[in-house]
């Protein structure tokens, strides 16, 4: 092994990160999929948090109910203050009972003194004991007891509208439906957020402005405020501000919607939170700044070959349809708008030191060329280098060459995934050729990736039809156990 790949294949642990409305997503081997987010507000009596949950009914196991099926999960909710649990609320949480699996969403309101908080939530699908997972937030504070103008954090919503029925969801004569995950895809073309300014009477004598925007990546050609609004209010004890925004021109990528309260030039309150934006339907474009020499930068010293391995080594840091972009421009072989792309790429990572940046990242791109080529393109170009070299090291990974009823496979394993905000990601490769180094991908539970269920029949593929599980060949998507089949086990238990 390269020695610099055997240096960044060491075990390491990542941590989320959390913008002001703390956003959990966690996935055990089958993909428990749960979104937990909560937000901070000013009570009448307290101070108080709202805690959303939001279960994707399809990674859960349904029971029968009268011709009809359900989920069941428990749910732990622990707020602590260092080692000491200062509250604790522990339910059960039932999904409609339907035909099909169906998604459900839950919403819990706790007081809680001023003060710093971690946020623990446990949840156990009450159907299969073994699919569960517990997490932790990253500390927040809760603390509105004070006569200065202060704002509660941002829900961010996918609807409200205006309604009268009594359920933890209506809010201010509001049905106020969460996003989950934080996540707009394309089908969603309004983000709706809803937060409260609380005592700007005696701190403003006449109306103030609360001002909204939504800032880009910087890799996105857009400016780095691309949408702007912003509504007139007058002094309240508690004034709630709940907007529409159209983002049906937003195209792909990740954001942060700020919200401000000002009194003129003077900055009251100010919160944020982050968001993705799935928009296929916009074609995204990268900065390009033609005022620059060219000739002056790092790219002018490098051959077209070295611009093409360049360029190809980037595709894994490509989404969507920003891998159409640059297959155009390779496949263009146009020297200019090569460099052109390579530079812009490096220095909106890295404006002060562009080309530090460049020569750290292809450092790691050799040595994922040189440990995974098989003779068959660049070795970032296969599954295993691509998935590297795109979400980076792996926490552990198990390879398995002696199963006699598997081809040689591997199983990559990701403690924390704060690209898509999972935790326990795994993918899956094997190698049915038995070629050299020939590896594809077969199954991981990380969105957006390749998510085969039938992967152990496919990895098993030559046992007895006998020791498939399933009423029929096109329905299994299981094998029983045995002494050369352990992937199930590797992959559910590890």
């Amino acid at each position: 092994m390269h020695p610099f790949v055997h240096g960044i294949l060491n075990c390491i642990h990542m941590r989320l990160l959390f913008i002001f409305l703390c956003l959990i997503q966690f996935g055990s081997s089958f993909g428990m999929d749960i979104s937990v987010s909560y937000a901070t507000f000013k009570g009448d009596k307290s101070d108080y948090v709202e805690v959303y949950l939001y279960a994707v009914g399809s990674t859960l196991k349904q029971m029968p109910v009268e011709d009809k099926f359900q989920s069941n999960i428990e749910v732990t909710i622990l707020f602590m203050q260092g080692e000491h649990i200062l509250q604790y609320d522990k339910y059960l949480l039932n999904s409609p009972i339907e035909n099909d699996t169906t998604d459900f969403i839950d919403l819990k309101r706790y007081g809680l003194t001023p003060g710093k908080y971690k946020m623990e939530v446990t949840v156990v699908d009450q159907n299969d004991l073994e699919n569960k997972g517990t997490f932790t937030s990253d500390e927040f504070s809760i603390n509105y007891v004070g006569e200065e103008v202060s704002m509660s954090d941002i829900q961010l919503l996918v609807s409200c509208k205006p309604s009268k029925e009594k359920s933890p969801f209506v809010k201010n004569g509001y049905f106020l439906e969460p996003a989950p995950f934080n996540f707009y895809n394309k089908n969603l073309n309004t983000l709706f957020f809803y937060t409260e300014i609380y005592n700007t009477i005696g701190h403003v004598e006449e109306n103030y402005t609360i001002t909204y925007t939504i800032s880009a990546d910087s890799r996105l050609a857009e400016s780095k405020e691309i949408v702007v609004g912003h509504k007139t209010k007058m002094p309240a004890e508690m004034c709630l501000m709940m907007m529409p925004i159209d983002i049906s021109k937003l195209q792909s990528g990740n954001y942060i919607l700020k919200v401000q309260a000002k009194n003129g030039d003077k900055l009251l309150s100010s919160k944020a939170v982050s968001f993705q934006r799935l928009n296929p339907y916009i074609e995204p474009t990268f900065v390009t700044d033609e005022s620059f020499d060219i000739n002056n930068t790092f790219v002018a010293d490098l051959s077209m070959e070295e611009l093409t391995y360049s360029l190809r080594a980037l595709m894994p840091k490509m989404y969507g349809t920003d891998t159409k972009i640059l297959n155009n421009i390779l496949s263009q072989a146009d020297k200019v708008k090569m460099q052109t792309q390579l530079f812009t790429y490096w220095a909106n990572k890295d404006p002060n030191k562009p080309e530090a940046a460049y020569d750290r990242y292809m450092e790691v791109a050799r040595a994922v060329d040189n440990q995974f080529n098989s003779g068959l393109g660049h070795g970032f170009e296969s599954d295993r280098g691509f998935i590297f070299l795109r979400y980076g090291k792996p926490t552990n990974l198990i390879s398995i060459t002696d199963e006699t009823d598997a081809p040689p496979y591997e199983i990559w394993f990701y403690d924390q995934f704060p690209f898509t905000s999972q935790t326990d990601v795994k993918f899956l490769f094997y190698n049915p050729s038995y070629a050299a180094g020939q590896y594809s991908l077969l199954h991981s539970n990380a969105r957006g990736e390749i998510n085969n269920p039938g992967w152990l029949v496919a990895l098993y593929k030559n046992i007895d039809n006998r020791d498939r599980v399933g009423s029929d060949y096109l329905n299994q998507t299981e094998v029983t156990e045995g002494l050369n089949r352990n992937a199930a086990r590797y992959f559910n238990d590890f």
